[in-house]
């Protein structure tokens, strides 16, 4: 990993600086998981390849690098748990960097058509590392494969017959959880943010619709 560390180094920060530690192994744990996610099913597709890319904005000139890494983590999927307790370990009191990142590894496994049901249970055991109960994984689950998929109530988590100042306090909480201002804030590096940014227009998109059904 001495590669991908001097990379992220000249991307982030100086060697020294703990912020920039920080998002080092924030970024070398997402090129990992993303890659050994990709190899779950045994087959790491282009379309796979290119889902990454679409999440994780590269610099032009560390994108030959950064190929390298991922690379070099896709030969299997040994190991994964441990980029998954070190990117734990960072963010253990933000849970939502922790859903951003399993909200991208979906995006990844869903590139090539369907996720695949050794890429879920990779899926399940790393968000069980990250400290997501059952439930809490289903629901992030339920916001990207099954029938629901794209109900609105499913995008914000909240019932159907949730009250409008329920609603409107939910949608608040998220807007402010999920503003990728707050997630650089925490640590997550800006070349991450593609996911914080479709997860607001999704949890805005949502709530649209939702506030055009009841006209309010």
């Amino acid at each position: 990993m001495s590669t991908a560390s001097g990379l992220f180094r000249r991307i982030t920060g100086t060697e020294g600086d703990d912020a920039a530690t920080r998002k080092i192994t924030f970024t070398i744990g997402v090129i990992a998981l993303a890659a050994k996610m990709a190899k779950a099913d045994g087959c790491v597709t282009d379309d796979e390849v290119e889902a990454f890319r679409a999440i994780f904005d590269v610099p032009a000139h560390e994108l030959t690098n950064v190929a390298r890494v991922y690379d070099m983590a896709k030969g299997d999927t040994a190991g994964y748990e441990v980029y998954a307790r070190q990117v734990t370990a960072l963010f253990r009191e933000s849970t939502t960097v922790l859903e951003e990142l399993l909200d991208a590894l979906f995006y990844i496994a869903k590139a090539d058509g369907s996720v695949h049901p050794a890429e879920l249970d990779f899926l399940k055991n790393v968000a069980e590392i990250f400290g997501f109960s059952a439930a809490a994984f289903d629901c992030i689950s339920s916001r990207h494969v099954g029938p629901d998929s794209t109900s609105p109530y499913r995008i914000l988590g909240v019932d159907p017959d949730a009250s409008d100042s329920e609603l409107k306090a939910t949608y608040r909480r998220l807007v402010k959880e999920h503003h990728p201002d707050r997630l650089v804030a925490q640590g997550v590096p800006r070349e991450f943010l593609t996911v914080a940014t479709d997860r607001i227009a999704a949890i805005n998109g949502a709530y649209e619709r939702i506030t055009a059904q009841r006209a309010l």
